[in-house]
Formats: C-alpha cells, sequence, structure tokens
C-alpha cells in the first residue's frame, strides 16, 4: 500500500542520477563542440557551468521558483484556517512544519517545493482557495505533504532547473552550429558538427522528455497517500472535480512550462485529445478522480 515514504528512497537516487546526467550532457557537449571548433576552453565552460548549475539546482531552486511565481510567505495569523490545516497534517503524517506562501493568481492550484522535509513549502493560489470548502482544501494540501513526505519535492524541483538549462545549452549550441562556422576542414570535423548539431537539437526534447517521466506517476501516488492520510478519498476527488472545472477556463498567470509539472493539476487546463495527453504533465483528471472514489480507506 502508497505511504508517504513509498519512493523516498528511490527519488533520492533518481535525484542523483538526474544530477550526473545532466553533468555528463552538458560536459559531453562543451567536448564536441570544443573539436568542431578547436576550442579547449568551450570544454572548460561547459565543466563549470554544468558544476554550478547542479550545486544551484540542489540548493536555490525551491527559492527560484517562489520567486518566479511571486509567493508570499504567510503566518499563522494571516491565514489561521489554511495555517491550521497544514500544521495538523504535518503532525499527523510525522512531518516537520513547512513554509505556507500564498501565490496571487485566479487559476485554483498548489504546489510544493523544498529538497527535504526540513526545508519543504507548501504554495497555494488565491483561486484555490476561494472555490474549495475546507474538506475538501485538506485533500489538497494533504496530497502536496505527501510530495514531501515521499521526497517528490527534490526531484520534481531540480528538474525545474536542469531541465530548463539543458534546453537553454541546447539552442546555445544549436545557433553556434548555425552561424558560429567551426573547424569543418580537419579531419571528423564534419562528422563531429553533424553530431554537434543533432545533440543540440535533440536538447529540448530530452529536457521536455525528462519532465514527462517525473511528474505523472507521482501524482497518482500523492493521490492514494494524501487520501489515506486524511482517511476521506472524497474530499480530494470533489476537490479535482473542481479545480479541473475552473482551471480550464481560468488558466494560471504566473506559471511556467518550465515548472508546471509541479502542479497538483495542469496550470494551463487539461487536454482533449490522445495525442496531446502524450505530452501532458499530468495524468487525465477523470482518470485521477475514478481511482479516489473506487479507493476503500479503513
Amino acid at each position: 500500500m502508497a505511504t508517504l515514504y513509498t519512493h523516498q528512497a528511490e527519488n533520492v537516487t533518481k535525484t542523483w542520477a538526474l544530477i550526473a546526467g545532466f553533468l555528463v550532457f552538458i560536459v559531453g557537449l562543451g567536448w564536441l563542440f570544443s573539436h568542431v571548433y578547436n576550442n579547449p576552453s568551450i570544454l572548460y565552460i561547459a565543466v563549470i557551468f554544468s558544476l554550478l548549475m547542479n550545486i544551484g539546482s540542489y540548493w536555490y531552486s525551491d527559492k527560484l521558483i517562489l520567486s518566479m511565481v511571486h509567493a508570499k510567505q504567510i503566518a499563522r495569523d494571516d491565514n489561521p484556517e489554511l495555517w491550521n490545516i497544514v500544521e495538523n497534517l504535518a503532525i499527523t503524517a510525522g512531518l516537520p512544519m513547512p513554509r505556507v506562501y500564498i501565490v496571487e493568481d485566479p487559476s485554483p492550484n498548489a504546489f510544493a517545493t523544498g529538497r527535504d522535509k526540513e526545508h519543504a513549502v507548501v504554495a497555494v493560489h488565491t483561486g484555490l482557495l476561494q472555490i474549495l470548502n475546507r474538506t475538501e482544501l485538506e485533500g489538497v494540501l494533504a496530497h502536496e505533504l505527501s510530495h514531501v513526505g515521499n521526497r517528490d519535492t527534490l526531484v520534481s524541483t531540480v528538474v525545474v532547473v536542469l531541465a530548463g538549462m539543458v534546453a537553454i545549452v541546447g539552442d546555445m549550441m544549436l545557433r553556434m552550429s548555425m552561424f558560429g562556422g567551426g573547424n569543418r576542414d580537419r579531419q571528423g570535423g564534419g562528422l563531429l558538427l553533424v553530431v554537434a548539431l543533432v545533440a543540440a537539437i535533440l536538447a529540448p526534447i530530452a529536457a521536455t522528455m525528462i519532465q514527462l517521466a517525473v511528474s505523472r506517476k507521482r501524482e497518482f501516488l500523492a493521490d492514494t497517500s494524501g487520501a489515506l492520510l486524511t482517511r476521506y478519498p472524497e474530499g480530494l476527488a470533489s476537490a479535482l472535480e473542481k479545480i479541473s472545472a475552473v482551471g480550464d477556463v481560468t488558466p494560471s498567470t504566473t506559471a511556467s512550462n518550465a515548472y508546471a509539472h509541479l502542479y497538483i493539476s495542469n496550470p494551463f487546463g487539461g487536454a482533449s485529445h490522445s495525442f496531446s495527453k502524450l505530452f501532458m504533465t499530468h495524468p487525465p483528471m477523470e482518470e485521477r478522480i475514478a481511482i479516489l472514489r473506487e479507493m476503500e480507506v479503513k
């Protein structure tokens, strides 16, 4: 049975694998282009850049995200009901009290971030507070605290920075290939240039696939473990119905595709046709609701 800690160790391992993969990928691109342009400094820059970004993604990615959405930290007196719900759920889950933020955004959504449970953050949109009752809000916040307990927040927050940087570096390399000339006359230079071009073109696609790989499965798990935490699956199921109905016509004003996978629901609304579902950061809402309503909590 799923719990708050079912995939904790797996997510820590996945995070280090992502960090290592990012290091290898960026250094590999640097090596290719240093040979194409016969400029060793490109490789040195790639190594330094990848190391700095790995350190930054682990320690500062949550602060970056909160800054990007203009989230404001609150105290108990600012919103006693919200604060008390988070506090009670954290005690029930055996987690430290996370910092609580509110985002001025009309779309009904919420997300959790932070590298570990001692540095966890739960952020709630004003649009969510306006449409949910207390029981439904408990379901959503239990879902987010499940991400904290399972350390989903670590891997998903690191992905925001690393996937974004992969896309940016790939674009830079592609521009260098198209307009920078290169040492095409040296032996093997043409082949290296082709390989470098392919790697640069595939980089943004790889970044998107990384985001998709870490987001869909964890939403089902967080739904289940969150429902077990409140002992009332219908609360979250009802909340997801309202979020889906309002979210489809009220897109987020603060979200970005770079961190859309962090939210409890797609901040840009759902997708109606099968092809678009292949690129969704979240599983279909109707499937999540159906699973919750089939749960039996004893």
